[in-house]
């Protein structure tokens, strides 16, 4: 075999044998790194609530205010509807009437309604605050799974007892949904801050 031909034979074996090693053999699969959607957050800007109702305050004006539409809503029950997040904040509102024990009551039943989600929170913090306004407020703050991370109610322990509780109608991780808890969670500090009582 003359030296020409023995290097042909080289060559084309050294050619058969780079194109079996790039494609046979298996690719090595490594999964991409967990990554969630890109959620633009609006400027906060606000408007005020201007309805017939026994209380108002300042709300997003990337909110819609909507009707209360749960089966046991009574009145001056409103939604505040984020349709960017499909965040929506349920507001609930009672006439205290002057009845120490009817307010005990609601204020039972606001730590009752937050406890329930004890078993997927992580933790569950309340601290009571002062409004610019004089009103008083015990503030929610959850972490962990929960269809629920933010809630408060407000009163003037004499007349009126306003809550406030931030849901979200998805089964989403709240890893996820942190960007907007937090966007949320100023929005509702904004209207707690701006929350006044009407004479009807």
């Amino acid at each position: 075999m003359s030296f020409k031909r023995t290097k042909e034979i080289i060559l084309i074996t050294s050619i058969f044998s780079i194109l079996l090693i790039a494609c046979g053999g298996e690719q090595a699969y490594l999964p991409k790194p967990k990554g969630y959607h890109r959620i633009e957050l609006p400027e906060h800007s606000y408007v005020k609530l201007d309805s017939a109702l026994p209380y108002t305050f300042e709300y997003s004006k990337h909110a819609k205010v909507i009707p209360d539409s749960s089966f046991m809503t009574e009145p001056y029950w409103i939604e505040v509807f984020y349709p960017a997040f499909d965040a929506k904040l349920t507001i609930t509102y009672k006439s205290v009437k002057n009845n120490i024990d009817s307010l005990i009551q609601m204020s039972n039943d606001s730590h009752r309604l937050t406890t329930k989600h004890h078993v997927k929170a992580t933790s569950i913090e309340d601290y009571v605050t002062k409004t610019p306004k004089g009103i008083t407020a015990v503030v929610f703050e959850l972490e962990g799974d929960v269809p629920s991370q933010f809630q408060y109610y407000a009163t003037d322990s004499t007349e009126n007892f306003f809550r406030a509780a931030l849901y979200f109608p998805v089964a989403t991780k709240n890893d996820s949904l942190k960007p907007v808890i937090e966007y949320v969670k100023v929005d509702m500090m904004h209207m707690l801050n701006t929350l006044e009582w009407k004479k009807l």
